[in-house]
């Protein structure tokens, strides 16, 4: 679409807006598999596939408009009553959800839309409703002169008293209205239900066609009304637009002869964006009168849906990546002004040191803040996973539920979009390797329907997100011997369970004896590994054998800013995390111990911590006899690994801006990324969880001394 095309803004927001919708039907979706047949959860799935199909109509996507007719039609039997939720009507409303995800985005990039898939979907939903007269698109011309818009409200005739009340209703929309997913029309039925309506459009605040506004509500009507009901059941037609509408019920004194008036058979219903677009729509469609309760919005939280929409600014992301990477260099030369005036000698009580200060605590400010616009809840990431948990179980032929916990955890958005393949591939894993077969599961006493959990949670300034299944665990066994037929390790290797489990991220390592769609192809969790620590994470796995098999994801919750520890070792300047830094310690010679030559360990509040010359892991120089006075920093990670990291001096503690290393640099074990100091001077940034792991592996490999000289 070309940027002077003065509709693609519109049809930009239309996409986006669609992505709020289709998260809302998901959400009323895992309600109903979840067993909340409420009416307003219907409605809520009802109302995100209408809202997307007015839109899609408005924008001439026929095959969306299409689809999403079909799919509503059978969602209003549902909350009508004439069709019950079951089983298979639940996958089948999961299915078309999955098929309505495809078919925006496909519209969106202009890409071919599975056809097929949708021909399938769409039979399987008329098998529920019959065979359906689908809506046919008319080209209307819109004449702002023509000031009357006559309803067909598909009522018959009416029996009319010598005397009835006449009230005369008059009824504004706000643009809140139409953006809480509520549409005038169901609303004007629902009154001419009541008895004999006559209804006239108010088009006298409607601009020119060029000064139409998306964002703005335009229409009215005025309503006269012969019915015997009272002003309150008048009034309750309204309910779920109160304080989205301006509204006036009077009684009229006089009887007033009142008829619907008539323009065609068949019930016209104007389509328009799901987002407050209230201009005159430029088609309509033709379908067949029928029950429409008047729509509600979604449940109510603190805030109304007006002043929701209201608070809510769209910014492009490259504006925010921008912003980042001027907040970035902002703490760096926070830092160089902060260096230069400690190096002069001025008071720590001086004007200028009190203004650093403050110039300090800003810019901690303005860092937070940008953080958080760029931090998003992993949600919609989660709910991806639950169309890879349906489509990966359907083509191994088991049963998987997939449960998710703390959805609203948030991430930055960088970490976000880099996280969904590997956490694609585990999925995956754990419905095809991780549960066993719907048989086995019974003979071994479980229930034939597998669960997989995904969980995420904040921990020590980071977020942990753990795939966890309840199938028969790791076959440890069976793993090592796969490593050795498959020349990964020697055959006469003594493993301890954390290592054998490790071997799974070993490149080429596959359990799968036969190529399939999910696995069996070389492409394993070695993958996995390198996507998460490419993103500052670490990965782990823990199994119990008849119980399941969890892997934990440990990642930062932003790419751009950490906190860190300064400190000099062997010259060197380095920073080390400070959300795992517990304590500081000072070495005696009465608290070490050593275990072997090359194993040293630290007693700390009445237990041993395992005691590693920072500068010997990292190859700066070699190992030494003496610690007596060595400063350490007492390591404590998430999983409740402790270790204590010997370094010669703790310079400061701040907050540094993360420069990633790039893929042509040797990427060294123990350092994760690097920053620039105040003085200019590159700093790694040292990964503690890394050293710690392969302490072990150096020590019995070769001695200190040859590692520093290789």
């Amino acid at each position: 679409m070309s940027s002077d095309d003065p509709m693609a803004e519109i049809r930009a927001s239309f996409f986006i807006e669609c992505e709020e919708l289709l998260e809302a039907m998901q959400d009323g979706l895992q309600e109903l598999e979840g067993g909340d047949e409420d009416s307003e959860t219907i409605n809520v799935v009802f109302r995100a596939v209408h809202s997307i199909k007015g839109g899609a109509g408005a924008f001439g996507l026929e095959a969306m408009v299409r689809f999403a007719h079909r799919f509503e039609t059978v969602l209003d039997d549902v909350r009508s009553g004439k069709l019950s939720v079951d089983g298979d009507l639940l996958k089948l409303f999961f299915s078309a959800g999955d098929h309505l995800f495809d078919l925006v985005r496909c519209c969106r990039d202009g890409d071919d839309a599975p056809d097929a898939e949708g021909a399938r979907i769409l039979e399987k939903l008329s098998s529920y409703i019959g065979e359906e007269a689908e809506p046919e698109e008319q080209e209307i011309d819109f004449q702002p002169a023509a000031l009357s818009l006559d309803l067909d409200l598909g009522l018959p005739p009416l029996e009319i008293d010598d005397i009835k009340p006449c009230w005369q209703i008059k009824f504004t929309p706000d643009a809140a209205m139409y953006e809480s997913g509520n549409e005038a029309f169901p609303i004007l039925r629902n009154i001419a239900e009541l008895g004999e309506a006559e209804i006239t459009c108010d088009v006298s605040r409607l601009p020119p066609l060029s000064e139409l506004s998306p964002d703005s509500a335009y229409l009215g009507w005025t309503i006269s009304l012969k019915t015997d009901v009272d002003e309150a059941e008048i009034r309750s037609a309204f309910e779920f637009v109160d304080g989205l509408c301006e509204l006036e019920v009077a009684r009229v004194e006089t009887e007033i002869d009142a008829a619907p008036i008539v323009t065609e058979p068949d019930l016209v219903e104007a389509e328009v964006l799901p987002a407050p677009a209230q201009e005159p729509p430029t088609k309509v469609e033709n379908t067949k009168p029928k029950d429409d309760p008047a729509p509600t919005p979604a449940k109510k939280t603190s805030s109304s849906p007006a002043n929701t929409a209201k608070n809510v600014v769209r910014v492009d992301i490259d504006r925010i990546e921008r912003l980042v990477n001027l907040v970035g260099e902002l703490v760096i030369n926070q830092a160089m002004l902060a260096q230069s005036l400690e190096s002069s000698g001025l008071s720590p009580h001086s004007d200028a040191m009190n203004g650093l200060e403050e110039f300090q605590r800003l810019t901690r400010d303005i860092q937070d803040s940008v953080m958080m616009i760029r931090a998003q809840p992993v949600k919609p990431l989660f709910q991806r996973m639950s169309r890879i948990v349906r489509e990966a179980s359907s083509a191994v032929g088991k049963e998987v539920r997939l449960v998710t916990e703390g959805e609203t955890t948030e991430v930055d958005k960088t970490v976000i979009e880099r996280l969904a393949d590997p956490l694609t591939h585990m999925i995956r894993n754990a419905v095809d390797h991780g549960l066993e077969s719907p048989d086995d599961r019974v003979s071994a006493g479980k229930s034939s329907e597998g669960i997989v959990t995904l969980k995420a949670a904040h921990r020590s300034g980071r977020v942990v997100i753990e795939v966890a299944d309840d199938g028969g665990g790791i076959n440890r066994p069976k793993v090592q011997q796969i490593a050795i037929d498959k020349g990964l390790i020697p055959a006469d290797t003594p493993l301890s369970d954390s290592e054998i489990d490790n071997l799974l991220f070993l490149p080429g390592f596959s359990t799968a004896t036969s190529v399939s769609d999910l696995s069996g192809r070389g492409v394993g969790m070695d993958v996995v590994k390198t996507s998460i620590q490419a993103l500052g994470g670490r990965i782990s796995i823990s199994s119990a054998p008849g119980t399941g098999t969890t892997f934990s994801i440990s990642l930062p919750l932003t790419l751009a800013v950490l906190d860190g520890m300064v400190v000099h070792v062997a010259d060197e300047t380095l920073v080390i995390p400070l959300s795992v830094v517990a304590e500081t310690l000072t070495i005696r010679e009465d608290i070490v111990d050593d275990i072997d030559p090359t194993t040293r360990v630290v007693r700390v509040r009445g237990g041993f911590v395992p005691l590693m010359d920072l500068g010997i892991e990292l190859g700066y120089r070699p190992s030494t006899d003496n610690l007596d006075g060595s400063v350490a920093l007492l390591i404590a990670q998430e999983d409740g690994t402790r270790a204590a990291f010997v370094v010669d001096q703790i310079q400061d503690q701040r907050q540094v801006v993360i420069k990633g290393l790039d893929d042509s640099l040797f990427r060294a074990p123990g350092i994760a990324a690097a920053t620039i100091l105040g003085d200019g001077q590159i700093a790694l940034i040292v990964d503690p969880s890394d050293i710690i792991a392969q302490a072990p592996s150096r020590r019995s490999a070769q001695p200190p001394q040859s590692r520093l000289e290789a």
